[in-house]
């Protein structure tokens, strides 16, 4: 009996002190944290699960301080886009009456931006966030949202801007990207999932990336810090709270709605720089071209060539009075480097082009029959557009232009026909805006230069293999 009334009053006890324990931690869970600092204790005498505001001496460190100064900088944007909707008997109005079926319904997406310029309200972004878009509304991070005006894009760095007309904003100012370093801290702010305003944090995981499939001219900032869907467009910032990059994507093989993996890639603020400029100086951005065509060196290549390894881009054609051609580069040799650059094959080399300014200077690695060399070249604009008739009177009433890098990216190489005159010796010819070609009897070529050059001398019959849509064929021209 005893022994029964101890044991009894054991557990009475214990249940006393686990209800006092539970009610004592659900106060500590409901009460708000606050900085106060720790009771003093005996230095022998540590306290479990307390953190030090202090290192020896040394405070902890903390972001907190920096992302205030930064956070008002970053914005929300939010698109509309009228889209048509279709249905199983087309346009038919009575059955889009039956079925209460609207002709248009209104898209909406999320992303967000970056305030660059305080006092003009210019805000960068990618520009698949705002492509295609009817009306772009930007929400400040104090609640304000304001309409925001489209100043241009370029779709092949995925580079956009925007003017907002608001007062009291604040900028971040714009690193040089050109001095981050593998290793280096960064932190990624945007809008994910339309959740609101988030901060995630990593290092920069490598530079210049330049082989993500489906994107245009490439020079990324690799990060671990987590980039989602609504990030694009965001910042990627230093310790200092400086601009290093603006984030546009992150690699997930079960695609991006999967969540993050630790693979976020951001255009780096130089070149985000150098874009926005070119916008505000003239509305479209001006590329540097060599004016040569080259190809990958394989190993059957390299070993005729006398190369240590298969690397580098063969040049395989100069064009008349081009910049490479005065430099004193010739057919047969080896770029492998540029401006300290690898160059590992014909798309790093035409990549890096692409992103330089038509007046840049750049130096050259290169092979020739077994000997290193180093030149250095200016650059000439690489034309945007020919019209056909320049190329051959067959082709008048048409308008050439160069591949979408995103098509490109895809396998694609040859020219996109961008417009056909109505009732234009082209359009009789069969030729429609959108066609890509791919070929033609005048010669091989991958780029606008290349289709011109190939022209230079006029086959008879001229005859253009065209992708149109998934379908391929030739089209005579007459």
């Amino acid at each position: 009996m005893r022994t029964a009334t101890k044991t009894l009053l054991a557990l009475t006890a214990a249940a006393a002190f686990g209800g006092f324990a539970a009610t004592g931690l659900n106060a500590l869970l409901e009460r708000p944290a606050r900085a106060t600092p720790p009771p003093a204790t005996s230095a022998s005498v540590p306290v479990a699960g307390a953190l030090p505001n202090a290192v020896d001496g040394a405070p902890m460190p903390s972001l907190a301080p920096m992302l205030k100064r930064v956070l008002p900088a970053v914005v929300s944007v939010t698109t509309e886009q009228r889209v048509r909707v279709n249905t199983p008997f087309g346009d038919d109005p009575l059955f889009r009456r039956m079925f209460g079926i609207p002709e248009e319904r209104i898209a909406r997406s999320l992303g967000s931006g970056v305030i660059v310029d305080a006092q003009r309200g210019l805000v960068l972004t990618n520009n698949h966030v705002i492509e295609n878009a009817d009306a772009v509304q930007v929400q400040l991070a104090d609640g304000r949202t304001v309409k925001a005006e489209f100043l241009g894009s370029d779709p092949d760095t995925d580079v956009a801007l925007m003017r907002i007309p608001a007062q009291g904003l604040t900028a971040i100012p714009l690193a040089d990207s050109d001095q981050l370093q593998i290793g280096d801290f960064v932190v990624a702010i945007g809008n994910p999932f339309g959740v609101g305003q988030t901060v995630t944090s990593g290092i920069v995981s490598a530079v210049g990336r330049n082989n993500l499939p489906g994107a245009g001219y490439q020079n990324f900032i690799q990060t671990d810090a987590s980039i989602n869907p609504g990030n694009s467009g965001g910042a990627l910032v230093n310790l200092k709270g400086e601009l290093v990059g603006i984030n546009t994507a992150s690699f997930n093989p079960r695609g991006s709605m999967a969540g993050n993996i630790g693979l976020g890639f951001a255009i780096p603020s130089n070149l985000a720089r150098s874009i926005k400029d070119q916008l505000l100086a003239g509305g479209v951005v001006r590329r540097g071209t060599l004016g040569i065509d080259t190809q990958d060196v394989d190993a059957r290549l390299a070993r005729a060539l006398g190369l240590a390894e298969a690397r580098g881009a063969v040049v395989t054609r100069l064009y008349p009075d081009s910049p490479a051609a005065a430099a004193g580069l010739r057919v047969g040799d080896v770029i492998v480097a540029a401006n300290g650059q690898p160059i590992d094959g014909a798309e790093a080399l035409r990549n890096f082009q692409g992103l330089q300014a038509p007046d840049a200077r750049i130096t050259l690695d290169v092979r020739r029959d077994g000997r290193a060399l180093r030149l250095t070249t200016g650059l000439r604009e690489a034309p945007r557009q020919l019209e056909g008739v320049q190329l051959d009177p067959r082709l008048a009433g048409a308008r050439f232009a160069e591949l979408p890098e995103t098509l490109r990216r895809q396998g694609l190489s040859g020219v996109l026909v961008e417009a056909v005159a109505r009732g234009s010796r082209a359009a009789a010819n069969g030729l429609r805006a959108g066609d890509v070609v791919v070929a033609a009897s005048s010669g091989g070529f991958g780029d606008l230069p290349g289709f011109r050059a190939s022209l230079a001398r006029a086959p008879e019959p001229l005859v253009l293999r065209v992708l149109r849509g998934e379908a391929a064929g030739d089209l005579l021209m007459r």
